[in-house]
């Protein structure tokens, strides 16, 4: 890892030592930070000889596949600032919770919606304009007219915005309309999306696999930093299992784990999860207990007349009475309820 005012012809150095040895390496810039990755084991001597070298801050040696996201290279904890104003943080010690419909509709219900996460203290706002969905014939989402319709809820609550991006050839335009991009499960391992998404230039949320395994979900992640990107988001969204009871499986355990083996933040969607309403809030709890740094939760106030998803959705009722019943959870393992700046809700 090289120092910020480090030159190319001191990066080229190191790299020409490294070939002088038999290892080969790739060079990424991450977070405006040269880093460059050697394939092959070095001796100690070789390492403390690297560390040396002019413009050379930092040398780790990291067993295995995972490097970018690995403890080893980044001890601290990174946090992720997203939006324009650089109010919101996931991965500090605020824990912050991301609300809004699954999906985009109509201005009406965005407006609705939004209305009640605000609020509630959301600090971040999601609705999907693009919708992967198991049947061709389910609602898929209104595309670019969904991303002008929440760029609008941007603009009018001063919050910033998460959308799902589907396909590489749609990175740049749902990256010109929204704060965040959200890689979901279908496409955690859609290499190209990933390669695109980390080049974009802006904060990815990047969803656990519904079959992936806690290694596979950071090597997508490892995708995404290889590509330049260093604002990663993780997030644990419920797994494949046996159980019909619920959607899927919520994998607190993989929240601890994730914790302790990356530097990026974790977050955790109680409502894809579980797919049921009532379990949305016991299982919000509990993900802050284990460590989780936020959540991103369905809202609709019409829940019954949803295009998507529906069944698992919050009443705004509900919503504003698990953001009551987090504080004191989130208090009791030394954090704090993120709170949104008050917004002046504007009329669309």
């Amino acid at each position: 890892m090289f120092d910020p005012s480090a030159t190319r012809e001191q990066v080229n150095a190191v790299i020409q030592i490294l070939h002088e040895e038999g290892l080969s390496s790739v060079s990424a810039v991450v977070r405006d930070t040269v880093t460059v990755i050697t394939e092959g084991s070095g001796t100690q001597e070789l390492a403390s000889r690297l560390e040396k070298s002019p413009g050379v801050e930092r040398v780790a040696v990291v067993l295995g596949a995972q490097r970018l996201t690995s403890r080893a290279f980044r001890e601290e904890g990174t946090q992720v600032t997203v939006g324009a104003r650089a109010e919101t943080v996931i991965g500090g010690p605020g824990f912050a919770v991301i609300a809004g419909p699954c999906a985009v509709e109509t201005r009406e219900q965005m407006t609705a919606a939004v209305d009640v996460v605000v609020a509630g203290g959301a600090v971040m706002l999601r609705g999907g304009a693009f919708k992967p969905r198991s049947s061709p014939y389910s609602f898929q989402g209104l595309g670019l007219a969904g991303l002008t319709l929440l760029a609008e809820q941007r603009t009018r609550t001063g919050l910033p915005v998460v959308t799902e991006v589907v396909t590489p050839k749609d990175v740049e335009c749902v990256a010109e309309e929204s704060d965040m991009l959200q890689i979901g499960t279908r496409n955690m391992q859609n290499f190209e999306l990933l390669r695109e998404a980390g080049a974009a230039g802006k904060p990815v949320l990047l969803k656990r696999g519904m079959a992936a395994t806690i290694e596979e979900w950071m090597l997508a992640a490892e995708y995404v930093m290889h590509a330049g990107n260093g604002d990663v988001v993780l997030c644990e969204r419920g797994i494949r299992s046996y159980d019909r009871s619920t959607r899927f499986t919520l994998d607190l355990s993989a929240v601890a784990e994730a914790k302790r083996i990356t530097h990026l933040p974790v977050i955790v969607d109680p409502s894809h999860s579980t797919g049921r309403p009532h379990l949305v809030a016991p299982m919000s709890l509990a993900a802050a207990a284990a460590g989780a740094d936020g959540l991103i939760v369905d809202v609709h106030t019409d829940a019954r007349s949803a295009l998507c998803d529906g069944a698992q959705a919050l009443s705004g009722e509900q919503f504003t009475t698990l953001m009551s019943r987090l504080g004191p959870v989130v208090e009791a393992v030394g954090r704090t309820l993120a709170p949104a700046s008050a917004p002046s809700l504007a009329s669309v």
